[in-house]
């Protein structure tokens, strides 16, 4: 039942609520008013249907406490079209992410993993990162876990396309009869707050949602509906996040990143495939350019050549990392941190001279990529060969394979940022995904962060409603704020300052190549020795992402 606010709050409301409500009271986005309140009230409104927004619906569809709260997820987009997506079984979306075992669970425990497509799915129980600046590296596993224990080796992660996941959660809600409360291709015109009607109910705190049908020019009264919380999952532009009047913090990284599609040579077949001895990073980073190192011999067994691997260099002078990410059937997702002049250059170049750079940014030295970058001529694929010729292979234990195609369409770029909302939470809103945090992208735990939202939130609406709660109360709502807060500012600010390092002597730092840039390089490459050779650090890096 719902209570009626008295005419003179301050009376009967601390002074801490009552900032809150007449804060709540000041919030807008767009320019239609409130007039009277709406006939359609909801539980919970969700703005944005994208993976995030999909599956915090489908973690409250799926729970016998939240199944029966009335809901409703506004997506501007026409959502059928994509419960329909298709491509041949050869080509892939450029837009896949990494998914931690942590989401995997939370996907199976919501019952939308089985609906992918997993023949379009790539595990992978292994990555080699390292430095072109100093040629250190590292290489992610569980193996020290799997020989102590005897087990199986553990996947890293998942690469799962974008669209297939999204697909996959809409087949689910089908499943759960909940396609009723999916509102697609329409959008919101303006969010205001309800009015307190003497003759009906009090929603002077309630979020009033107005909704216009995309792409039309109807101008009609638009449908309005309340909702007793409403969920922002609408991207780093979000109106919920302006309606709450809710800042953000962060900068913009002068950095773009260039996706692509690409096909890769089976591994065995590769001319790169050599093996080289991790332990002797140390030696081989500290020794300098006349000195020698010691070769070390290992007992380790050799790994299969059909292990699935992850690879990610880091470009120093050419503005940031490059990493390739499995995909089925000999493919692979690039994601390519650079600078905006580069990111042009890389997309105006012909197909085969952009494997060729490709190919060059993750063997040959920094200074013959930049060379290849800026060649006018269309020869990069001999440029590449001749120069190959003379560049050591390389550092990775399991040196990537060679890039022989690109698939036509998926080359793209998108600008990097860094951003974090001052507050997850408002009266009766929060927000999730995008619209609270964006991270950059060289850990891949973007998409992992908003599911880790969804699933928290989720938790959140059915502790409220088990303990007969309002589910849009403040003070439940706290509590998701406090979880998700705290981990979006770990996550993002470990990032950040890892990209910081390895922006250090790199191109446009102030450090240059000189001594001080030298120094630095030295200084990055012991870094990565010790994690990956002191007992406990990488296993404790692992966990924290996954």
């Amino acid at each position: 039942m719902l209570l009626r606010v008295a005419s003179r709050p301050s009376r009967f409301i601390c002074k801490a609520c009552r900032v809150s409500l007449n804060q709540s009271r000041k919030r807008k986005f767009g320019t239609n008013s409130i007039t009277s309140n709406p006939e359609e009230i909801y539980d919970v409104v969700t703005v944005g249907g994208g993976p995030v927004g999909l599956a915090l619906l489908t973690a409250l569809k799926s729970s016998p406490a939240t199944s029966h709260l009335k809901c409703a997820l506004i997506e501007a987009q026409p959502l059928p079209k994509q419960k329909s997506w298709e491509l041949p079984s050869d080509q892939y979306s450029n837009r896949a992410s990494s998914i931690t075992p942590t989401n995997q669970s939370f996907l199976e425990a919501i019952g939308a993993w089985r609906h992918l497509d997993l023949s379009r799915t790539q595990p992978y129980d292994e990555m080699q990162v390292w430095d072109a600046g100093n040629d250190a590296s590292i290489q992610f596993d569980w193996k020290a876990e799997a020989v102590r224990y005897n087990a199986p080796l553990r996947t890293i992660a998942t690469m799962v396309e974008n669209a297939n996941l999204s697909r996959a959660l809409l087949r689910r809600l089908e499943e759960l009869d909940a396609e009723d409360c999916l509102l697609s291709s329409t959008s919101v015109a303006s969010i205001g707050n309800g009015i307190d009607d003497p003759e009906g109910l009090n929603l002077s705190t309630w979020p009033i949602i107005s909704l216009k049908s995309s792409g039309t020019t109807d101008t009609s009264s638009p449908r309005q509906i309340a909702a007793r919380l409403l969920i922002g999952a609408d991207g780093i532009n979000s109106p919920v996040r302006t309606f709450a009047g809710i800042n953000t913090n962060g900068w913009d990284y002068n950095r773009h990143g260039v996706v692509a599609t690409l096909k890769l040579e089976p591994t065995s077949d590769s001319p790169f495939s050599s093996s080289s001895d991790p332990n002797s990073a140390l030696e081989d980073f500290l020794s300098d350019e006349t000195g020698s190192s010691t070769t070390r011999q290992t007992n380790e067994p050799s790994t299969p050549s059909n292990r699935a691997t992850a690879y990610q260099r880091f470009l120093p002078s050419l503005g940031g990392p490059i990493a390739i990410l499995p995909l089925p059937d000999n493919h692979a997702s690039l994601v390519w941190s650079t600078t905006p002049s580069i990111a042009s250059t890389l997309k105006s170049l012909s197909p085969s001279a952009f494997v060729s750079t490709v190919n060059a940014a993750l063997r040959l030295n920094q200074v013959d990529t930049k060379y290849m970058l800026s060649a006018t001529t269309n020869n990069h694929e001999s440029e590449l060969n001749w120069r190959l010729q003379h560049t050591a292979p390389p550092s990775p234990t399991r040196p990537p394979p060679t890039i022989v195609g690109v698939q036509q369409g998926t080359i793209a770029s998108f600008p990097l940022k860094l951003r974090n909302a001052t507050s997850y939470i408002s009266p009766r809103l929060a927000l999730a995904g995008d619209a609270a945090h964006t991270i950059h992208p060289l850990a891949g735990q973007g998409l992992n962060l908003g599911l880790g939202d969804a699933e928290s939130l989720a938790r959140c609406v059915s502790s409220s409603v088990e303990h007969g709660a309002d589910v849009g109360d403040l003070m439940r709502l706290e509590g998701y704020a406090k979880e998700r807060y705290g981990r979006a500012v770990e996550m993002g600010g470990g990032v950040d300052a890892l990209n910081g390092v390895y922006q250090l002597g790199g191109a446009g730092s102030v450090t240059g190549d000189g001594i001080l840039g030298s120094v630095l390089s030295k200084a990055r490459g012991l870094g990565m020795w010790v994690v990956g050779n002191v007992p406990g650090v990488k296993e404790g890096v692992m966990r924290r992402a996954g």
